[in-house]
């Protein structure tokens, strides 16, 4: 049976979307480039200097067939973009000035593209930082509609694949949020649920995480899991989601029904939501590490138009895979 990035990989290819790579003259970005357009997974545009990115290509035997490149020399649209830059962030105090230092960036401007629609996607962070990345997301693509929490998610592919769908489970939020508030953790699991639905295919049964399951302790961080809870399922009513819970009563059929009788999701969990970056990090980490499992992510979500970031530590193979599920996500999205 093919793996989970696998079956990704094959989504994509059904109807590519157009991506757009801010790192264009980074070799591991101009390999993924090359794989995605041979692979027929995405229609992708290099941001940078052609003739850097040209004897970066050639020197690494690598194929710019069908790719575009965008000179950021003389970028077309600028001036539009700089405007409509401008225009956006005026209020916060940007001057005119500002907004054309900032279009000249990479990361900006392929962010402007997404918001003009010129490309489905953007995927930066070989070489930007996380926050930079988020930064130039939010304020230019802007938020999902009903959400104001811009956030990620990591895939976990586990060896035992009686959880989740095949052994994929989605754990959030393991890499942006530090300390989310009531509604930052109900938009969390909005979203969460939301990506799970569109790269798996399957329903979402949303565990909300914590030290106890209904009640069997009293503390205020419980309070907020089960407020967000609350507030989760008024957003979206149709969304199956339940907690607090304890990891073991989330995904453990008998200790679910045991100690949360009669939940929706309780020993049926699909994708588990932490209290906190604390909690999600570490326990991601475990997972992978003692789990043998494999970490997909992280991913942002929560964007009006899904777009993502990069460990600056990563490889061309991980990019690709990047791209492939944002592929996957845009076409989920424009199905809505």
């Amino acid at each position: 049976m093919p793996t989970f990035i696998e079956q990704i990989h094959a989504k994509a290819k059904t109807s590519p979307r157009r991506v757009v790579l801010q790192e264009g003259e980074d070799v591991r970005i101009i390999e993924a480039a090359a794989l995605a357009t041979k692979q027929g997974i995405a229609k992708i545009t290099l941001l940078g200097a052609p003739d850097k990115i040209r004897a970066t290509a050639a020197s690494a035997s690598l194929s710019l067939d069908k790719i575009d490149i965008i000179d950021m020399t003389k970028p077309p649209n600028f001036d539009d973009y700089a405007s409509t830059y401008f225009e956006l962030r005026k209020a916060k105090g940007l001057t005119q000035d500002q907004a054309v230092a900032q279009m000249k960036d990479p990361l900006w401007y392929g962010a402007m593209m997404v918001r003009k629609g010129l490309v489905d996607s953007f995927v930066g962070g070989a070489l930007y930082t996380t926050g930079e990345v988020c930064r130039a997301g939010i304020q230019i693509i802007g938020m999902q509609s009903g959400l104001k929490t811009l956030s990620s998610f990591f895939a976990m592919v586990v060896p035992d694949k009686s959880f989740g769908k095949d052994g994929v489970v989605f754990f959030a939020d393991c890499a942006v949020v530090i300390a989310p508030d009531v509604t930052q953790l109900a938009d969390i699991a909005i979203a969460t649920a939301d990506s799970y639905a569109s790269l798996t295919g399957d329903t979402p049964r949303v565990a909300m995480l914590s030290f106890s399951t209904k009640g069997s302790a009293k503390h205020a961080d419980i309070d907020k899991v089960t407020a967000a809870t609350a507030a989760a399922k008024q957003k979206r009513p149709e969304l199956v989601v339940d907690g607090e819970l304890q990891g073991d009563a989330a995904l453990i059929p008998a200790i679910g029904e045991r100690k949360a009788k009669g939940s929706p999701v309780a020993g049926k969990a699909n994708v588990l939501i932490f209290p906190d970056l604390d909690a999600g990090n570490i326990s991601y980490k475990l997972v992978e590490r003692l789990g043998k499992a494999e970490a997909i992510g992280p991913i942002l979500q929560g964007m009006a138009k899904p777009s993502s970031d990069l460990s600056r530590g990563c490889k061309a193979a991980d990019v690709l895979n990047v791209i492939a599920i944002n592929v996957v996500r845009v076409q989920f999205a424009q199905k809505q």
